[in-house]
Protein backbone atom coordinates (compact mmCIF):
# COMPACT_ATOMS: atom_id res chain seq x y z
CA UNK A 1 0.00 0.00 0.00
CA UNK A 2 1.39 3.66 -1.42
CA UNK A 3 1.80 6.09 1.92
CA UNK A 4 -0.64 9.43 1.42
CA UNK A 5 2.02 12.51 1.74
CA UNK A 6 0.83 15.80 2.85
CA UNK A 7 1.82 18.41 1.05
CA UNK A 8 1.96 21.46 2.60
CA UNK A 9 0.81 24.49 -0.43
CA UNK A 10 1.92 27.31 2.24
CA UNK A 11 5.54 25.90 1.70
CA UNK A 12 4.99 25.62 -2.06
CA UNK A 13 4.23 29.12 -1.90
CA UNK A 14 7.20 30.32 0.08
CA UNK A 15 9.64 28.05 -2.10
CA UNK A 16 8.35 30.00 -5.08
CA UNK A 17 8.71 33.33 -3.92
CA UNK A 18 12.32 34.80 -4.86
CA UNK A 19 14.34 36.78 -2.52
CA UNK A 20 16.41 39.61 -4.16
CA UNK A 21 19.29 40.07 -2.52
CA UNK A 22 19.76 43.05 -4.62
CA UNK A 23 17.40 45.58 -2.64
CA UNK A 24 20.30 44.78 0.25
CA UNK A 25 22.88 45.38 -1.50
CA UNK A 26 20.82 48.70 -3.02
CA UNK A 27 20.13 49.95 1.11
CA UNK A 28 23.79 49.15 1.77
CA UNK A 29 25.23 50.67 -1.54
CA UNK A 30 23.17 53.74 -0.38
CA UNK A 31 23.71 53.65 3.51
CA UNK A 32 27.14 53.88 2.66
CA UNK A 33 26.98 56.70 0.17
CA UNK A 34 24.77 59.07 2.83
CA UNK A 35 27.79 58.21 5.10
CA UNK A 36 30.43 59.55 2.71
CA UNK A 37 28.43 62.55 1.65
CA UNK A 38 28.08 63.66 5.67
CA UNK A 39 31.78 62.64 6.03
CA UNK A 40 32.74 64.85 3.67
CA UNK A 41 30.28 67.92 4.89
CA UNK A 42 32.40 67.19 8.28
CA UNK A 43 35.80 66.98 6.85
CA UNK A 44 35.53 70.21 4.78
CA UNK A 45 34.11 71.86 7.83
CA UNK A 46 36.78 70.92 10.19
CA UNK A 47 39.59 71.74 6.88
CA UNK A 48 37.90 75.79 6.76
CA UNK A 49 37.83 75.54 10.89
CA UNK A 50 41.65 75.07 10.57
CA UNK A 51 41.96 77.88 7.79
CA UNK A 52 40.12 80.05 10.35
CA UNK A 53 41.80 79.23 13.82
CA UNK A 54 45.38 79.32 11.77
CA UNK A 55 44.91 82.50 10.38
CA UNK A 56 43.63 83.97 13.73
CA UNK A 57 46.78 82.50 15.24
CA UNK A 58 49.41 84.51 13.15
CA UNK A 59 47.33 87.54 13.65
CA UNK A 60 47.28 86.91 17.15
CA UNK A 61 51.40 85.80 17.46
CA UNK A 62 51.79 89.67 14.77
CA UNK A 63 50.17 91.83 17.24
CA UNK A 64 51.85 89.99 20.34
CA UNK A 65 55.44 90.23 18.54
CA UNK A 66 54.77 94.19 18.32
CA UNK A 67 53.93 94.39 22.53
CA UNK A 68 57.26 92.62 23.17
CA UNK A 69 59.16 95.42 21.45
CA UNK A 70 61.64 97.48 23.33
CA UNK A 71 59.64 101.09 24.24
CA UNK A 72 61.40 104.29 25.15
CA UNK A 73 58.58 105.24 27.67
CA UNK A 74 57.15 102.91 30.10
CA UNK A 75 53.43 104.58 28.55
CA UNK A 76 54.46 103.25 25.04
CA UNK A 77 54.13 99.48 27.02
CA UNK A 78 50.43 100.53 28.20
CA UNK A 79 49.81 102.09 24.91
CA UNK A 80 51.00 98.76 23.32
CA UNK A 81 48.51 96.49 25.79
CA UNK A 82 45.62 98.73 25.24
CA UNK A 83 46.37 98.54 21.46
CA UNK A 84 46.53 94.78 21.75
CA UNK A 85 43.66 94.44 23.67
CA UNK A 86 41.39 95.90 21.52
CA UNK A 87 43.12 94.48 18.52
CA UNK A 88 42.24 91.01 19.93
CA UNK A 89 38.83 91.56 20.62
CA UNK A 90 38.13 92.80 17.20
CA UNK A 91 40.20 89.94 15.63
CA UNK A 92 37.97 87.37 17.97
CA UNK A 93 34.43 88.83 17.07
CA UNK A 94 35.29 88.66 13.54
CA UNK A 95 36.94 84.96 13.37
CA UNK A 96 34.12 83.98 15.63
CA UNK A 97 31.26 85.10 13.13
CA UNK A 98 33.32 83.18 10.51
CA UNK A 99 33.38 79.79 12.62
CA UNK A 100 29.54 80.41 12.73
CA UNK A 101 29.40 80.69 9.12
CA UNK A 102 30.92 77.42 9.02
CA UNK A 103 28.53 75.80 11.51
CA UNK A 104 25.55 77.59 10.13
CA UNK A 105 26.81 76.21 6.31
CA UNK A 106 27.29 72.67 7.21
CA UNK A 107 23.94 72.72 9.29
CA UNK A 108 21.89 73.44 6.30
CA UNK A 109 23.63 70.93 4.18
CA UNK A 110 23.24 68.41 6.69
CA UNK A 111 19.68 69.12 6.54
CA UNK A 112 19.48 69.33 2.90
CA UNK A 113 21.10 65.93 2.79
CA UNK A 114 18.99 64.65 5.03
CA UNK A 115 15.75 65.74 3.14
CA UNK A 116 16.76 64.32 0.09
CA UNK A 117 17.87 61.34 1.49
CA UNK A 118 14.37 61.22 2.95
CA UNK A 119 12.68 61.64 -0.39
CA UNK A 120 15.44 59.04 -1.90
CA UNK A 121 14.47 56.46 0.72
CA UNK A 122 10.46 57.32 0.25
CA UNK A 123 10.93 56.54 -3.43
CA UNK A 124 13.15 53.65 -2.38
CA UNK A 125 10.27 52.25 -0.61
CA UNK A 126 7.78 52.60 -3.06
CA UNK A 127 9.27 51.01 -5.23
CA UNK A 128 10.76 48.16 -3.52
CA UNK A 129 6.73 47.31 -2.72
CA UNK A 130 5.50 47.56 -5.72
CA UNK A 131 8.08 44.72 -6.92
CA UNK A 132 7.22 43.16 -4.23
CA UNK A 133 4.03 43.05 -4.75
CA UNK A 134 4.02 42.49 -8.02
CA UNK A 135 6.09 38.97 -7.55
CA UNK A 136 4.58 37.58 -4.42
CA UNK A 137 1.04 37.98 -6.64
CA UNK A 138 2.58 36.53 -9.22
CA UNK A 139 3.75 33.67 -7.01
CA UNK A 140 0.57 32.94 -5.53
CA UNK A 141 -0.79 32.76 -8.64
CA UNK A 142 1.78 29.94 -9.99
CA UNK A 143 1.47 28.19 -6.48
CA UNK A 144 -2.49 28.09 -7.14
CA UNK A 145 -2.24 27.05 -10.55
CA UNK A 146 -0.19 24.36 -9.02
CA UNK A 147 -2.05 23.43 -6.65
CA UNK A 148 -5.25 23.08 -8.95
Amino acid sequence: MAKKTYENPFAKMFEAMPVDMEIFNTAFRNTAELGEKFSRLAVEAAERNIEISNKWTKETLEKLADVAKVKEEPTEYAKALTDFASASAETASENVAALAEVAKKVQMDTVELILAAGKEAQAEATEVVKKATTEATNAVKKATAKAA
